[in-house]
């Protein structure tokens, strides 16, 4: 089985971070990714918010830069896949999008993977002067434009929110076709990656929803359903239990799995990482 990670340190959440990485050092994260790397895994991830309101403790309050912080692991790394999940389409034009990340593409040797989603944060589009209604048409016609521009020095694109022709963005993406995959919780976000991207990246389902929901859907035979543990996990304490949910994950419809993993330092998260990768690879 695939399995990625959630990176740790770049995203808090309540409830889900460890308590070490409150305090970590930036070369914790850069050994944990070459371990990460070293052991096989996917994909590292990481999210996108510029500033959270101080009351809405439930998303947590740090997340960290996605392009800095990829292009960051990038150089710590040599194979994973560098996975925005996500980038909300609304704060940004296409071609900012293209450029930024396509030129991440280029200097990781092509292991982007490009998540986005059209953003919930009503205070965060506002403070940002982003539209907020109408924000899933705007997103579908971005999609569109990104899969028009990110591997290109020369794009054009005439569509119903952006238009463009004219104009260099160089470098671009190296990947002929860079994967795009669409975060969300509804049927219409399902929809909207299989009709437009690579794959899907629910959160906040379970898998009884999942299944229903993939059930009603016809999808080309490479797309991605990159589903998540969660909760973290505890891979050396609890592998019969994180056995049994890889395996609901995947039966649940999971090409790929995002793990969340427990520890109590980073050596212990490294220790953790071997851990899961074997059990992962029994499966």
């Amino acid at each position: 089985m695939r399995i990625g990670l959630s990176t740790p340190m770049v995203m808090q959440l309540p409830g889900v971070s460890s308590e070490w990485e409150r305090n970590a050092e930036v070369a914790d994260l850069a050994r944990i990714a070459h371990v990460a790397d070293e052991l096989g895994f996917d994909h590292l991830t990481c999210a996108e918010h510029v500033a959270i309101p101080v009351e809405n403790h439930e998303r947590g309050l740090t997340y960290w830069d996605p392009l800095s912080t990829l292009g960051f692991l990038a150089a710590h790394t040599s194979r994973i896949s560098l996975t925005t999940s996500i980038v909300v389409l609304g704060y940004h034009h296409p071609l900012e999008i293209a450029k930024r990340f396509g030129t991440l593409d280029l200097l990781s040797g092509g292991r982007l993977v490009l998540g986005v989603g059209v953003g919930s944060l009503k205070e965060e589009f506002d403070l940002l002067g982003a539209t907020f209604d109408g924000r899933g048409e705007r997103a579908d016609d971005a999609i569109r434009a990104l899969r028009a521009s990110m591997s290109t020095t020369r794009p054009s694109y005439q569509g119903t929110h952006y238009q463009f022709d004219g104009f260099a963005v160089e470098p671009c993406a190296v990947q002929p076709r860079v994967p795009i995959w669409v975060g969300g919780h509804t049927l219409r976000s399902l929809r909207r990656a299989v009709q437009l991207a690579d794959g899907w990246i629910p959160f906040g389902l379970n898998t009884t929803e999942i299944a229903a929901m993939l059930s009603g859907i016809d999808a080309q035979e490479n797309f991605e359903v990159v589903l998540s543990t969660g909760r973290a996990i505890d891979p050396l304490a609890d592998s019969e239990r994180i056995t049994k949910r890889l395996i609901a994950l995947r039966d649940a419809g999971a090409t790929a799995v995002t793990c969340s993993v427990t520890a109590e330092s980073p050596d212990h998260y490294c220790d953790q990482l071997a851990a899961l990768k074997a059990l992962a690879d029994e499966l």
